[in-house]
């Protein structure tokens, strides 16, 4: 499922592909692909990824598909994986929200978009 709530746009720092995870960039208005759970996980690129400097979209609240990095259930906490896609969060790690739907590697599920931190 994907409803999106609040969508905003932001400039690519390095390529973003297309329903990953993002996470703020250097610079005002930037973003980039997230590569772990050690920084805060902002959002979810849209079905149009970015090449360096251009202009994407970011879903920041609702749900959103994005590809999933490992298996997932249903309620799982969800945090980026080295490629920017979804998978299970570790204690500590910064959390985009939480797996609408069970998957594995590969697939593209549906997640909630709740930004924090794993306990």
């Amino acid at each position: 499922m994907n409803i999106p709530g609040l969508v905003v746009a932001k400039t690519a720092e390095g390529e973003v592909k297309p329903r990953v995870i993002v996470c703020h960039g250097s610079n005002d208005g930037s973003a980039k692909q997230a590569t772990d759970g050690a920084a805060l996980l902002i959002g979810v690129s849209t079905i149009v990824g970015g090449g360096d400097g251009e202009v994407f979209d970011v879903i920041r609240s609702g749900l959103a598909h994005v590809f999933y990095g490992g298996p997932i259930a249903i309620g799982d906490p969800i945090t980026a994986a080295v490629d920017g896609r979804a998978e299970k969060a570790g204690i500590g790690d910064f959390i985009i929200g939480y797996a609408e739907e069970k998957g594995n590697v590969d697939e593209l599920g549906s997640i909630w978009i709740a930004p924090g931190k794993s306990l």
